[in-house]
């Protein structure tokens, strides 16, 4: 079982951080666990990320990934992520980031890093039958446990909500994260995304070089689709005049919250007016010529291109630095691009899905 179990339904998550016995501070913010299966209290690591990799001993470990955050000029990151290896099976993996926002976003998108994984797991476990007469387009046909997938990341991100709802002692009417996730089972990818975090996908073309395939659609108040079920729940879609490229989601007869998103774990006080936490999910069946995984946080996708942060990834020699790379890399675009405004906290989770690199680099 991932977290320790404790009679509120969530963690206490100021303290809830890997076995202090068998975890190692390897970088600020980044914590590695090599055997430990809970999440116990200690307060001697700052946790907005976490890896963790399910081992027999730590003689078997080969780190395929790496995570990293970094704050922005805010007063506290509010960012967090996880890449768990080994979930659910041997070579399975859980890839999370979380974007939280408002005055107490950075508590809960810690809360969701801490609480969705086993909760997803339990919800697909407890699933036994289920239809798969859904219509596929294109030529990827999913594998049957896709369906069970979808329907546990949807059940589990509904819960999710609820219990953050249920928390009494933490105003979420105008606080929440956004949530992008990346399940790996076998050969197949589980991709839930809520909000305008990214996930991107390197791969082989056939001329030999390496290209960013980009895994989930950015769910912000603009998209046609996302609008119009806010609208159609009296929530107002408009930009203000001093940021007219950013359309944000109001409440109808007052200029609040000015939700930057249409999808959010959270956010109650708009969850009547077209916010929602139901994620959009998709399937993806690996190949030989897929390399890597990468997930951020919408301070990474700002500054960067999809090409970019792939290029980065593939430059860097060390699979254990990749993250931290992407995170440096978007740092220094913003300081050149935007140099006068407030940088966002950045966060990256790479994960490596093949034992060599390709020989070409993308240009």
């Amino acid at each position: 079982m991932l977290y320790k179990e404790t009679t509120s339904p969530v963690l206490d998550i100021k303290s809830a951080v890997l076995n202090k016995e068998k975890l190692a501070l390897v970088e600020m913010g980044i914590c590695i666990s090599t055997a430990s299966s809970e999440i116990h209290e200690a307060y001697d690591c700052q946790e907005n990320v976490v890896y963790y990799e399910e081992t027999v001993s730590i003689d078997e470990i080969q780190r395929l990934g790496s995570v990293y955050s970094q704050q922005g000029s805010k007063c506290s990151n509010q960012d967090s992520a996880i890449l768990y290896q080994g979930y659910g099976m041997e070579d399975g993996a859980f890839c999370g980031v979380f974007d939280g926002h408002g005055k107490n976003g950075h508590i809960v998108s810690k809360l969701v890093r801490n609480r969705l994984p086993s909760l997803l797991l339990n919800q697909k476990n407890a699933l036994t039958k289920i239809s798969y007469n859904e219509k596929v387009v294109g030529e990827m046909v999913p594998n049957k446990d896709f369906y069970k997938w979808k329907e546990a990341c949807v059940s589990a991100f509904k819960v999710m909500d609820k219990e953050i709802k249920l928390l009494e002692s933490l105003d979420c009417s105008c606080s929440g994260t956004t949530a992008v996730v990346v399940i790996k089972y076998g050969e197949d990818l589980v991709i839930a995304n809520l909000g305008d975090s990214r996930a991107l996908l390197g791969t082989i073309t056939e001329d030999g070089v390496v290209r960013a395939v980009q895994l989930t659609t950015d769910l912000k108040p603009d998209l046609p689709s996302e609008r119009d079920r806010i609208r159609k729940s009296n929530g107002r879609v408009i930009a203000l005049k001093e940021e007219p490229h950013i359309q944000r989601v109001w409440l109808p007869y007052d200029d609040t919250p000015g939700l930057a998103m249409s999808r959010a774990f959270g956010d109650f006080l708009l969850k009547n007016h077209g916010i929602i936490a139901i994620p959009d999910v998709s399937y993806h069946r690996l190949t030989s010529n897929d390399q890597f995984l990468v997930l951020a946080s919408d301070g990474v996708w700002d500054v960067l291109s999809n090409n970019e942060v792939a290029s980065i990834v593939l430059a860097e020699e060390s699979d254990e630095a990749a993250a931290r790379a992407v995170v440096d890399a978007a740092i220094s675009a913003w300081k050149h691009k935007f140099p006068s405004s407030k940088r966002d906290d950045c966060t990256a989770v790479c994960l490596f899905l093949q034992k060599t690199r390709p020989k070409k680099v993308l240009c």
